[in-house]
């Protein structure tokens, strides 16, 4: 076979091989996930994709970091398909300007026109530009770091505020990335401009967006935990505007996934996303506020992604009947539901329907979907159920390895 995209971020073999060094054999593996050893043993060899909650399962139980069985970060082999990773090490070295100044080579810009980039940077964010986003958040936070160092009263407050969307877009090209650390650093100083800017509705944000971070480490429970404390904190306060029922809401959407994540508690949600939509119809469209899309069509996405995270293949795709994500839906949200849906596709037999779905996701995103540890998963998956690999797959296929390795 021609096609190498097997060959890196291969989970079976990963799995395979961190469990012989931890010196366990399948059905031991399989006692401490737990599963059934067959299980450990199709997703091995490859026959069976491995699903996020099976993955993290297996890492906790080895005791190593996710990415150790997704072989992320993908790096590429030449410079130019490796370029989105170039911004990485001036990205890590801008966030430690937080409580110490930069020293900038020239005088920092106006606020107003630091203020049209960090638009940029939002709109390369919802567009998943991880490239052109890399080459202008580092400048970028060190010259709104420089400027909170020099500011007091409501101007702080204004640069603290610009300061928080752009390492929340650090935080978001670390983690879909796969830089686990970076990410948790992001969030961190995430956190402490929303602090600075003293608005409920912003911290609310914050704490949805860091509520990713425990997706990154699969501690789902603590997760969960972390989100509930949110909810209790600041629902009463930001409930009554429109973004603070979008922020309210999302969270509600990231408990979730993360409950589906853990089997046992898939009755929570439901529950949720019950929620969500109770707060989706109050709004009563699709809306963006702080880069976060909310509304009716992403409570449907979640819907389908619940099913999917609790392995009902026919729930997902009886909630998907009659569904296409609108176009006013951002790019992320659209690419992020053709990746879960071919993997669902996939799982319930539909090869030829899971391929249309991850050639949806690549012509609405690229790069996001490159870089998804799922769509690469499932792109594995599909060559393997042919005996004859159609041109369309192959195409595909090899878009990502040129793009990722």
């Amino acid at each position: 076979m021609d096609i190498l995209i097997m060959d890196q971020g291969r989970i079976g073999p990963r799995i395979a091989e961190a469990r012989k060094l931890a010196g366990l054999t399948q059905d031991g593996l399989a006692m401490l996930v737990p599963c059934s050893k067959s299980l450990v043993s199709q997703v091995e060899r490859g026959s069976k994709s491995a699903t996020p909650w099976f993955i993290a399962a297996v890492a906790r139980a080895l005791r190593i970091d996710v990415t150790d069985l997704t072989g992320q970060p993908y790096r590429g082999s030449t410079g130019h398909a490796d370029r989105v990773h170039a911004s990485i090490p001036a990205i890590r070295v801008a966030l430690n300007y937080w409580d110490v100044p930069p020293e900038l080579e020239a005088e920092p810009r106006s606020l107003n026109a630091l203020r049209q980039d960090v638009r940029a940077v939002v709109a390369l964010l919802d567009k998943i530009d991880y490239v052109e986003l890399g080459k202008r958040l580092p400048g970028l936070i060190e010259e709104l770091a420089f400027l909170l160092h020099d500011s007091v009263g409501a101007g702080r407050r204004t640069v603290a505020e610009m300061l928080l969307h752009v390492f929340v877009a650090a935080k978001s090209i670390a983690y879909r990335l796969g830089y686990v650390d970076l990410t948790s650093v992001a969030v961190d100083r995430a956190t402490q401009a929303a602090r600075e800017t003293d608005d409920p509705a912003l911290l609310a944000y914050v704490a949805e967006e860091r509520s990713q971070v425990f997706f990154a480490s699969a501690a789902y429970r603590a997760g969960l935990t972390f989100l509930d404390r949110a909810h209790r904190s600041f629902d009463a306060l930001i409930s009554e505007s429109e973004p603070g029922l979008a922020v309210t809401g999302s969270m509600h959407l990231r408990s979730a996934i993360l409950s589906a994540r853990m089997h046992p508690r898939s009755s929570e949600a439901w529950e949720h996303l019950d929620l969500a939509r109770e707060y989706a119809a109050r709004i009563g469209r699709d809306t963006i506020h702080y880069g976060l899309s909310f509304g009716p069509s992403n409570v449907r996405i979640h819907e389908i992604a619940a099913a999917i995270e609790l392995e009902d293949p026919d729930e997902a795709l009886r909630r998907n009947e009659g569904f296409a994500p609108p176009r006013t839906l951002s790019p992320e949200r659209s690419s992020h539901h053709y990746i879960d849906l071919a993997r669902v596709q996939l799982m319930a037999g539909k090869a030829d329907r899971a391929l249309t779905s991850l050639k949806n996701a690549d012509r609405i995103s690229p790069q996001h979907t490159a870089y998804h540890p799922m769509a690469r998963e499932t792109v594995r998956g599909l060559l393997g159920a042919h005996a004859r690999i159609p041109e369309p797959l192959r195409s595909l296929a090899r878009r990502i390895q040129t793009t990722t390795a």
